[in-house]
């Protein structure tokens, strides 16, 4: 076997992992056994986030600078160990076998697909109908930039805040912001998409000149763009601690509010070689998601 193969045993459970060797980030010299470690020394924080989601795998076979594909589906050629959950798809006309990641094999052997993103639905198995996590998607258009973001996001607290709930801020690890909501897993995804919206439409009411809710990304020009319709059935998140196919190997990271109000983020300082210090530092800033959610009944009535 040459030093680019290798066979390990985890938890009892046989992986071959191959090409560790592959350029994954060319320009930063992080290869497929770099992002294997990644998920694998993260894996005591991801593991309790990603269990019982369904999992659509985002794969750059070639690294960032070539193709890459979305896969719902099962491969045939993955082990029988792996645990799927089947949903049926009216698009597709066939039932879909999505992988759950509820263990350390099966990340380490997402990661071996070349999996960089971690694209995660945001209902748990089986009540997949009924997410437990709503989400603000904040994206800046330039000259709009991310420090315009953070200054929606303080808004959209305040107006959460309204409603008695906790929002919960990350990087996106590009150049947006994301706004975790937990919430009881009882509300349909429509429901939890109008009250979304209804926040989204009450901030841009007030400050159109900043925000936008235009779908034509021609028509985002230099605003910060809410998009309310990632919660949607089927619908993936890039959930935090993800690596992101961009150079630099950045990381989706936690935030707390005060990094937000002062505005002194900079999404670039959270990488790969970096995030361990931060957990190190702040600890892990979105384990509340781990709580009971939050009950969305007074903003549900208002829309």
């Amino acid at each position: 076997m040459s030093k680019d193969t290798t066979e390990i045993v985890i938890e009892g459970k046989k992986l071959r992992l191959t090409n560790l060797e592959k350029p994954m980030w060319p320009g930063d010299g992080i290869t497929k056994a770099g992002l294997i470690k990644y998920y694998a020394d993260m894996a005591d924080i991801l593991l309790p986030y990603l269990r019982d989601r369904l999992f659509v795998m985002s794969r750059y076979p070639d690294g960032i600078d070539g193709e890459m594909f979305y896969q719902k589906d099962c491969p045939d050629y993955a082990p029988d160990w792996l645990n799927t959950f089947p949903v049926y798809s009216p698009d597709a006309g066939k039932t879909v076998n999505y992988i759950l990641c509820n263990d350390l094999p099966t990340l380490l052997w997402l990661a071996n697909q070349a999996c960089i993103e971690l694209h995660i639905w945001l209902a748990r198995v089986p009540r997949i109908d009924c997410p437990d996590i709503a989400v603000f998607d904040l994206d800046p258009f330039p000259p709009a930039g991310f420090k315009d973001t953070l200054e929606i996001a303080l808004l959209i607290k305040e107006a959460l805040e309204q409603f008695g709930l906790h929002g919960y801020p990350k990087t996106s690890g590009a150049t947006g912001l994301h706004i975790f909501v937990p919430v009881k897993p009882e509300y349909t995804y429509k429901e939890v998409r109008n009250s979304v919206e209804f926040i989204c439409r009450q901030i841009h009411s007030v400050f159109p000149q900043k925000t936008t809710l235009e779908r034509l990304v021609s028509d985002r020009t230099g605003k910060v763009y809410l998009d309310y319709l990632q919660n949607t059935r089927g619908k993936t998140m890039t959930f935090h601690y993800s690596l992101r196919p961009i150079p630099g190997a950045p990381v989706s990271a936690p935030l707390t509010w005060d990094e937000v109000k002062k505005g002194r983020v900079d999404p670039a300082d959270f990488r790969i070689d970096t995030i361990r210090d931060r957990l190190a530092d702040v600890g892990d800033l979105y384990s509340d998601l781990l709580q009971p959610g939050q009950s969305l009944k007074s903003l549900v009535e208002m829309t």
